[in-house]
């Protein structure tokens, strides 16, 4: 990862662009990729996105998009000082404490409405890593 900052911190100083690379403008130009990335989901079924890799064509979209984001992520971590992978590890360990396997999670249950965690308020199903 800290080679593809390096490749992208040189790519934006060969245009000096330095001066727009603000952690405000990074982070609205990653939330445009990000919903570019949606758009092309957008109205598929869920059987559809799962395939949606099968098309050539989509495929190169979604792979350009992808890189967009990541793009735009690393440079945001690079400009604030963020160890992405770091960051993503402790988040990672946290959500462990937070989420433990239950029982009926190891047979196959977890069913939505369940209590998640110890924090997650009664009936509150709450199944995203991020959170």
């Amino acid at each position: 990862m800290g080679e593809l900052q390096r490749e992208l911190a040189e790519f934006a100083a060969a245009r000096r662009w330095e001066p727009y690379h603000t952690p405000k403008n990074l982070v609205t130009a990653l939330g445009v990729e990000v919903a570019e990335l949606a758009e092309i989901f957008q109205w598929l079924t869920p059987e559809e996105s799962a395939r949606v890799m099968e098309d050539p064509g989509t495929a190169e979209r979604v792979a350009d998009e992808v890189a967009d984001v990541l793009a735009y992520l690393l440079q945001f971590c690079e400009v604030l000082g963020i160890d992405a992978p770091a960051a993503l590890e402790a988040k990672i360990e946290r959500n462990e404490r937070r989420f433990p396997v239950t029982v009926s999670d190891e047979k196959g249950g977890g069913a939505v409405g369940e209590t998640d965690g110890c924090d997650a308020a009664p009936g509150k199903a709450n199944r995203h890593s991020s959170e």
